[in-house]
Order: structure tokens, then sequence, then C-alpha cells
């Protein structure tokens, strides 16, 4: 399993729109606290995953969310 970061934007007339679409998806992020600008005006959300590819990462979001949703290799490293 690698870990990514998905970064989804939206514009603030698609913010309900995009939580809304998680209804009709099954996945394991439904229900899940995770890091999101909409509150403060920036209209962005964050998820850090585990997933064995790009794709398989982006499958855990609604179509409408993935598509506007980049994919970032990440892992964790020390800071000295």
């Amino acid at each position: 399993m690698s870990r990514y970061l998905l970064h989804h934007r939206h514009s603030p007339d698609e913010c309900g729109v995009a939580f809304a679409s998680f209804k009709g998806h099954e996945s394991p992020l439904r229900h899940q606290l995770t890091l999101a600008s909409c509150r403060s005006g920036g209209h962005a959300i964050w998820w850090t995953v585990d997933a064995s590819n790009e794709e398989s990462a982006l499958r855990l979001l609604p179509f409408y969310v993935a598509e506007r949703t980049t994919v970032t290799p990440v892992s964790e490293v020390q800071i000295p």
C-alpha cells in the first residue's frame, strides 16, 4: 500500500453538491473527519489515504469529487 494526499477543490456554489455526492457512494471516507477550508472560504478538502495506486485512491471518492481532485504520493518524514 502507498499513501496519497487527495486535494479536492470546488467553487463556493458547489460546496453542497460536493458533500451531498458522498451520500450515494460507498466509501470508508464517509462519516470520517478530514481537513477542509470551506468554512473559511477556501473551498478545498484534503484526505490522506492508503491505496494500491492513484486510481484506487480516487475510487474512494464519488465521481463528482474525484474529477476535481489531484492525487499526490506522500510519505511521512521526520523533521530535524
